[in-house]
């Protein structure tokens, strides 16, 4: 229970890391313009989080419901297909300025840059986080098999491209960061969950690996008897050394069956 358990936690935080929006994240509250050609300020707390096929902008008010509005926004733009559309979407449906000032920030015409940088470390760490993946499911192949020192090298290996994953996104801090400046407050974007997530997950496929290539070099009998792959193997050595279990119905046919033989030789002999 606890390998399945196990199993199907790796396997399922790897598929979802792909998939999640908060790699990256900043946050912030300040009082900043509501809309274009406006002279109303809002107070807000603002999110930005950033995944490996875009960003998530969120623009919360305090309180919700100001100059007769709920401001409560939860933007999404991608970058696997053409984020200028997107933005360009967002001007038409008119939405509020600080969504639309970070939104900006990761098109082509801003002067910071960070659509190029993130999507290419997005792309290459979802690709890596695909083949960690890949190396989970042969893992868990080899497990079912009686090759277990070759699933402990296949989870060292699915720990291996976590880690690259992780390294393929951190590519982002190497170049310089853009500032954030909205309204009164300014931010930038730091590591979040799904990033620590990651991390934990690696270490935990690292250390099972280790722990099952080590004992299978140091108890390699015992380490067959803990994963039952030797359970063929064990009865039939106990056949083959005569530790059988025999039915004391079967002795007491055997005594019987010598005179029913005897009398059926008689038998036919008279005949």
């Amino acid at each position: 229970m606890l390998r399945i358990i196990l199993s199907l936690f790796v396997g399922a935080v790897i598929v979802a890391l792909n998939f999640t929006d908060n790699w990256a994240e900043a946050r912030m509250t300040t009082n900043a313009t509501y809309k274009s050609f406006s002279n109303a300020v809002v107070h807000a707390e603002i999110g930005l989080h950033v995944g490996l096929y875009g960003i998530n902008v969120t623009l919360k008010g305090n309180p919700v419901v100001q100059f007769n509005e709920t401001i409560d926004y939860n933007e999404m733009f991608t970058w696997r297909d053409d984020i200028e559309e997107e933005y360009e979407e967002a001007l038409q449906k008119g939405l509020p300025n600080p969504i639309l000032y970070i939104a900006e920030k990761f098109t082509l015409r801003s002067p910071c840059g960070l659509i190029f940088l993130y999507r290419q470390s997005g792309r290459y760490a979802s690709a890596t986080l695909w083949t960690a993946f890949c190396c989970w499911m042969l893992a868990n192949i080899l497990f079912s098999m009686p090759v277990i020192l070759y699933a402990g090298y296949m989870m060292l290996a699915t720990a291996t491209f976590i880690f690259t994953s992780m390294a393929a996104f951190s590519a982002i801090t190497l170049a310089p960061q853009c500032v954030f400046s909205i309204g009164t407050a300014s931010f930038e974007t730091q590591y979040s969950l799904s990033f620590w997530l990651a991390l934990a997950t690696g270490l935990l496929c690292a250390v099972i690996g280790l722990l099952v290539v080590i004992l299978s070099f140091m108890l390699p009998e015992k380490m067959k008897e803990a994963f039952s792959d030797c359970v063929d193997s064990c009865e039939d050595e106990d056949i083959s050394n005569g530790e059988t279990y025999l039915n004391p119905a079967f002795i007491d046919e055997i005594t019987v069956l010598p005179h029913s033989s005897t009398r059926v030789t008689e038998v036919s002999g008279h005949i």
